[in-house]
């Protein structure tokens, strides 16, 4: 964890800060889940009921660059913090089921905390 000698700490002794992907990962599996929602139930119905294939590649573009940042942090957060690997396995499975991200984020915000206080 980084150590800081600097605003927020008592200025004598280092205090230890939560790494800023924490925050980071949280906001991005959540815009993920949303991509991922407007994929699933407005472009595709788009395309396959009304012809309008566009949606689909503008919103699966966008969806599929968060799907990879959002698993490029898990594997960050992974290196960079104390979270159990179990956890961040949960997280990239949230991803890959429709409204699950949505259901874990106030476990998500609690762990963010905890990491603050340890």
């Amino acid at each position: 964890m980084p150590i800081s000698y600097g605003s927020g700490c008592a200025g004598i002794a280092p205090c230890v800060q939560m790494p800023l992907i924490l925050p980071l990962l949280r906001i991005t599996s959540l815009t993920e889940a949303v991509s991922f929602l407007l994929l699933m139930f407005v472009a595709m119905p788009l395309k396959y009921m009304l012809g309008f294939g566009l949606a689909v590649q503008v919103v699966g573009m966008i969806h599929g660059v968060l799907f990879t940042i959002l698993f490029g942090q898990l594997v960050l957060a992974g290196f960079q913090t104390s979270w159990p690997k179990s956890r961040l396995w949960l997280l990239a499975l949230a991803s890959v089921v429709p409204f699950l991200p949505f259901f874990l984020d106030r476990k998500v915000r609690g762990w963010i905390v905890e990491s603050q206080t340890t």
